[in-house]
């Protein structure tokens, strides 16, 4: 089920910098939650596991059911919409993820992925939105109730997620500039391709073109490129937001939806 992934020599200098432990392993099928008999697959190529799990009060009971998945005894890793490379400290060392639904991508969108998998394990951020909304996640869901349902409610509290990684995560990568060459203008590339999107959002939103919740992926996924994302998830691109976290999240989309009524 698992082999372990050879890394080029800037993916495995991110490695050495950020996540040094870290294991980078080849995936035979997609999946998110692992059962016992391929759980065991992969304690043969780690030392242990300690699979997570959250409070029952922290995921309101509308809420999809891969959040009640995640947040019980179930091994996850990774969520649907979270791309062909997840990582995990839900095992020592922590490990990372290539899964099959990338082959057949560029060498270096796949390299991108896997440097950035590979910092935000050595971030110590959590691995999944509800780590970090922790008991405010309820709170979050109140504020946007009546206006996005609960799919939607989960796709916006990913992408404020998402821009709070992005506040983190950025600044390493504009790092690579001359001495990861390769892995800075993947970063860069992929910004370029974003931006022209980002242009016109605040309008389709307006005229009822794109919702909500999927513009907030598309506008929070800006951060980590180091564009300004466009109103009203600028605010989400803030000093104030990196500093308070999950309570600041949750007061901008109060504010943000109630706005918009």
């Amino acid at each position: 089920m698992f082999e372990e992934r050879a890394l080029d020599g800037e993916v495995d200098s991110v490695r050495d910098r950020h996540a040094p432990d870290a294991v980078v392993l080849d995936c035979q099928r997609d999946f998110e939650t692992l059962d016992p008999a391929v759980a065991e697959d992969l304690l043969l190529l780690t030392e242990g596991l300690d699979p997570l799990s959250y409070p029952d009060e922290w995921v309101p009971a509308d809420a999809p059911d891969e959040l009640h998945r995640f947040a019980g005894s179930d091994f996850t890793i990774g969520m649907p919409g979270d791309g062909g490379v997840a990582w995990t400290r839900q095992t020592d060392p922590a490990v990372v993820l290539v899964k099959p639904r990338l082959a057949g991508s560029p060498d270096d969108f796949v390299d991108f992925l896997l440097a950035e998998a590979l910092v935000q394990v050595g971030l110590d951020l959590p691995e999944h939105f509800l780590g970090f909304f922790e008991d405010r996640y309820p709170d979050f869901s109140r504020a946007v109730a009546g206006r996005l349902d609960p799919a939607g409610t989960y796709q916006l509290a990913a992408a404020a997620f998402d821009a709070y990684v992005g506040l983190h995560s950025r600044e390493v990568f504009a790092d690579w500039d001359g001495d990861l060459p390769r892995l800075f203008d993947a970063w860069h590339d992929a910004g370029e391709r974003l931006e022209p999107r980002l242009g016109d959002l605040s309008e389709e939103i307006a005229l009822g073109r794109t919702e909500f919740s999927a513009a907030a992926e598309l506008a929070c996924s800006a951060v980590k490129h180091a564009l300004e994302p466009p109103a009203p998830f600028a605010a989400l691109d803030t000093s104030a937001y990196r500093e308070y976290g999950a309570e600041y999240a949750v007061r901008w989309a109060e504010k943000t939806l109630q706005e918009s009524d």
